[in-house]
């Protein structure tokens, strides 16, 4: 049985994050930490950190979440960028995701941020394109209110801060996901507002 690309990142990120639970040095060497990319060139972290995670219940989110948004999208980007496609989606949601936070933090020697947040958030955006009304059992939401809910957690939380979690991540790579989508094939714009327009209840 051939694994998906899903689960291929699930597993990695899965086994990276236990290993940083387990060994700090782990979590250093990985972490998202500006200064060391400015100053060490140590470039490697705009992807490692994605694979990172603060704790099992953070694991748990982001991964439960990327398996039930990201196996419906493997084969669109499939279609524009080849077999790897999403994976490539993925990895890029991560990086650019992580721009404006060390563009802000370069030289904050204080602050240091994991999380697959900006590549899932991509992912979930990009799902919303193509379908704003598919409803999921649980939790028992139409994707667009669980796209809004998740930026909105994301606003609250990057405002309290203290958890090392990059909760901005999530807002940039919402945008990376809509607009990478979009540059990728802008006829799904149009198909997105046509079915935004016909809202469907559970079952619709």
């Amino acid at each position: 049985m051939t694994l998906s690309i899903t689960i291929i990142i699930i597993i990695i990120t899965v086994l990276v994050s236990l290993g940083g639970f387990n060994n700090p040095k782990i979590m250093n060497d990985l972490i998202f930490y500006p200064p060391a990319i400015k100053e060490q060139n140590q470039w490697y972290r705009f992807i490692s950190n994605g694979f990172l995670h603060a704790d099992y219940s953070h694991l748990f989110f982001n991964m439960f979440t990327l398996y039930f948004f990201g196996r419906s999208m493997e084969s669109l980007y499939a279609v524009y960028l080849g077999k790897f496609g999403f994976l490539f989606f993925y990895i890029a949601a991560i990086i650019v995701s992580g721009i404006p936070s060390y563009i802000k933090h370069r030289n904050d020697s204080t602050y240091r941020s994991l999380g697959a947040s900006g590549g899932v958030s991509a992912v979930v955006f990009a799902y919303i394109l193509m379908a704003p009304w598919a409803w999921f059992t649980f939790p028992p939401l139409p994707a667009i209110l669980y796209g809004i809910l998740y930026l909105f957690y994301s606003v609250y939380m990057s405002k309290k801060g203290g958890d090392n979690i990059n909760h901005d991540a999530h807002f940039w790579g919402a945008i990376f996901g809509v607009v990478f989508t979009i540059i990728m094939n802008p006829k799904i714009l149009s198909f997105f507002l046509e079915q935004l327009t016909h809202p469907k209840g559970p079952g619709g």
